[in-house]
């Protein structure tokens, strides 16, 4: 059975003007196994981060079905968390504060609790910054602490929407190969949008390729390539293979109305 499971899901918000209903995704179909890394990429407004939202639960699918772990998604729920571009700390409490948070909400024992969240600041790298607050962290710490406090509410699926995207391109790169070595440790089933198509395939068992709006998708491309990932695995030719191809994809999508059939011949 499927983890997340995506049937033929169109999401539209009504028109201000009082004209025809803005589609925003249109027709997704779409099934990720337990434990698999899928990427989603696509152009600015293709609907993919609101596709995230849906599976959520944060957004009400104007049509089809979305369930996870086999139960229809109708809100929030606690066997999905999400990080966000922006890092959404509360800025006065502590990194351990920040990442005991979920569990406080769920109320879990504390001390239990507090046990958990010093177990994942050193998973995520953050041992000795316990005890700072935001403002004194950097940006990839700051997102590290975003990925551990999702992880603190023992999540089967981790949904992230743009998260390296506010960092620069060294700190970027390196936050990739924390990921991977964070999900190799906790195997969650992740969902992840990016801009990025290096990102995007570095990352993944499976890179979902959309369309411009209303997002469809285009590509549903399986990523061959050796686990656990390092960088030298962007120099092969079957990296830069996969690369070229999605690639191709987006700069066809943008640049002209060729039909999406023709583009997932």
């Amino acid at each position: 059975m499927s983890q997340i499971a995506i049937h033929d899901v169109q999401i539209s918000y009504p028109s201000r003007s009082g004209g025809d209903d803005f589609v925003a995704v249109e027709n997704v179909d779409l099934e990720v196994a337990e434990g698999e890394f899928v990427t989603i990429v696509g152009p600015s407004g293709c609907g993919k981060s609101t596709l995230l939202l849906a599976v959520d639960g944060l957004v009400t699918p104007s049509g089809g079905e979305i369930s996870v772990g086999g139960r229809a998604v109708d809100g929030p729920g606690q066997d999905r968390a999400m990080v966000f571009q922006e890092f959404g700390l509360l800025p006065w409490r502590t990194v351990l504060g920040n990442v005991q948070f979920g569990m406080e909400l769920a109320h879990e024992d504390h001390k239990a609790a507090r046990e958990r969240a010093r177990e994942l600041i050193a998973l995520v790298g953050l041992i000795g910054f316990e005890d700072h607050h935001p403002h004194e962290l950097s940006g990839g710490m700051r997102q590290r602490v975003g990925i551990a406090r999702a992880l603190a509410v023992r999540p089967d699926v981790l949904l992230m929407d743009e998260p390296f995207g506010a960092l620069d391109a060294q700190t970027r790169e390196i936050m990739a190969g924390e990921l991977l070595k964070i999900w190799e440790i906790e195997r969650k089933t992740v969902l992840f949008v990016t801009h990025g198509i290096d990102e995007a395939v570095y990352l993944a068992d499976r890179v979902i390729v959309m369309s411009k709006g209303p997002g469809r998708i285009i590509a549903d491309m399986t990523i061959d390539l050796p686990r656990p990932r390092t960088s030298e695995v962007r120099g092969s030719p079957e990296y830069i293979r996969y690369r070229e191809r999605v690639s191709s994809l987006l700069f066809t999508e943008t640049a002209d109305e060729r039909r999406v059939g023709e583009l997932s011949a």
